[in-house]
């Protein structure tokens, strides 16, 4: 039987009773390791990071505890090499999208550093002026923000197993609250072996961080009056834990991130050829396409002038034909696999579904697999649907795919369209493209409110945006509605989420000492 990666809770490396839960080579289809979590003590896990790991992180000021982040992004960066050769095995994942998740973790800690030296040398954050409640201003109210007092579960998806825990894990130690991640199953390995480099190099008090790898049976029974949880993930599990004790009696903060159509949306005027055209194209398909469409941010609904739709699928169509998909380990390939059997499985249903409401313009199936064999790999090619019968195809703004299917839609006009993009019942991000600043500065705040990033890409920010998908540690990170309700990163905003905030009324000599 192949290894048991080992817990780390309490302090120390722990294995779990049972025989454990298979991680595998979605190409190859090999056992690479395997996880459990069975018999852990999480209750006195729970209670040493919180004892030991948050009373430690507490007494350091946020310069402090900037270090340790940068810290630990440097152990990151030593070790780099061995994660991608972990990511390629375990996601499945060509070098590109293997960068998203490892690099773009390293840059998240790496900014949240910076940021928490410009907070000053202290522990606590004040917030907003003192204001008069007697007259002559002699008792005055000061709010304050100071650190939860418990710790920070993050229950995490399969498709960011190292940004996944460090988007999360930056902001809460900058805050002082100690972590306890647990990484979906079926990619936990680089999770796991990330948290082992970081604990053995010592960057971070003892109970600091804690990793649980396996399953999640009584993690949230073991979550007390103070803690924070994070989840991402679907919108069943999502509604399960917001059932849970921890959240609907013992009040734990939660924050969620869940199903998001998101969209991308080509503004009226822009024919083909023009730059926005061209820049919408390109994306859609970069989208598509990146770790394989399995993005919690991906674009799942694309939206274009009715008299440029034939173009527009076609073009989408033609760039998504060169994708070559296969064995990651081949130079030639641009698209790796699905992480799993069961993923693969559940793209193809999903795909099936969508298949009785609109036509297929790109076909997946027709992508010969490159070092693959389709018996075996988890291996599938783009698939772009279309409809023109946008107002009555209720499945295509309620069901996503989570995988390398999108779905094209033309509209009449720009309410109808902003109609239809928020049939998505609230996304986490949406794209314009167009020429008009007017015009898109108007959709992109008629759009805000159902949104948590508008990503506008105007002509001359085509070469230089970040990314329709690319979740930056600058901007919000969540939605609205069926996305969960939840934020995460927000440059300093993200330390909201690790804070209490409580009014201090008082004298205002007394409040001059803090």
């Amino acid at each position: 039987m192949t290894e048991i990666l080992s817990n780390f809770l309490g302090g120390q490396w722990t294995i779990g009773r049972g025989t454990g839960t298979a991680l595998y080579d979605p190409v190859l289809g090999d056992e690479l390791a395997r996880v459990d979590a069975s018999g852990l003590d999480l209750i006195g896990g729970f209670a040493f990071a919180r004892e030991r790991g948050g009373a430690a992180l507490r007494e350091l000021t946020y310069p402090q505890r900037s270090e340790m982040l940068a810290a630990i992004a440097k152990v990151l960066q030593a070790n780099r090499d061995a994660y991608f050769d972990i990511a390629t095995a375990n996601s499945g994942t060509v070098k590109n999208d293997s960068a998203v998740d490892i690099d773009g973790a390293i840059y998240t800690l790496g900014t949240y550093a910076k940021l928490g030296q410009s907070l000053g040398d202290r522990r606590y954050l004040l917030d907003g002026a003192a204001a008069s409640l007697a007259k002559d201003g002699l008792f005055q109210s000061q709010h304050v923000q100071v650190s939860v007092r418990g710790l920070a579960l993050f229950i995490n998806a399969f498709n960011f197993p190292a940004w996944g825990l460090w988007e999360k894990a930056a902001p809460a130690l900058l805050s002082g609250v100690p972590v306890v991640v647990k990484p979906a199953t079926s990619t936990a390995w680089l999770t796991q072996r990330m948290v082992k480099d970081v604990v053995d190099a010592g960057v971070l008090p003892a109970g600091a961080l804690s990793v649980v790898c396996g399953g999640s049976a009584g993690l949230l029974d073991a979550l007390g009056h103070f803690d924070v949880l994070s989840f991402t993930g679907s919108a069943d599990t999502a509604a399960t834990i917001r059932r849970h004790p921890a959240a609907a009696e013992r009040s734990v903060r939660v924050n969620i991130e869940a199903d998001s159509l998101n969209s991308a949306l080509l503004l009226p005027g822009e024919a083909p050829g023009t730059p926005s055209f061209d820049a919408l194209i390109k994306e859609v398909a970069r989208e598509m396409t990146v770790k394989s469409g399995q993005k919690c941010t991906a674009i799942r609904r694309i939206f274009v002038p009715e008299a440029v739709f034939d173009a527009a699928a076609e073009a989408i169509s033609g760039r998504l034909a060169k994708t070559v998909v296969g064995n990651p380990r081949n130079e030639s390939v641009r698209m790796g696999a699905l992480v799993s059997r069961a993923q693969l499985a559940a793209v193809r249903e999903g795909l099936a579904y969508l298949k009785q409401h609109a036509e297929v313009l790109h076909d997946g199936d027709t992508h010969a697999l490159v070092d693959a064999d389709p018996d075996v790999s988890c291996c599938i090619g783009p698939t772009l649907l279309g409809t023109r019968s946008t107002d009555s195809a209720d499945s295509i703004h309620d069901h996503e795919v989570f995988g390398p299917v999108a779905t094209l839609m033309p509209y009449r006009d720009t309410a109808h369209a902003l109609t239809l993009v928020r049939r998505g019942r609230g996304s986490l991000v949406v794209s314009l493209y167009g020429s008009d600043a007017a015009a898109l500065g108007n959709a992109a705040l008629e759009l805000a409110e159902s949104h948590g990033r508008v990503h506008v890409i105007s002509p001359e920010a085509a070469a230089v945006h970040s990314g329709h998908g690319n979740v930056m540690p600058q901007s919000l990170h969540g939605g609205p509605g069926r996305a969960g309700g939840g934020e995460e990163l927000g440059g300093l905003r993200a330390l909201n989420f690790y804070h209490r905030r409580a009014a201090i009324q008082a004298a205002p000599g007394v409040l001059k000492t803090i």
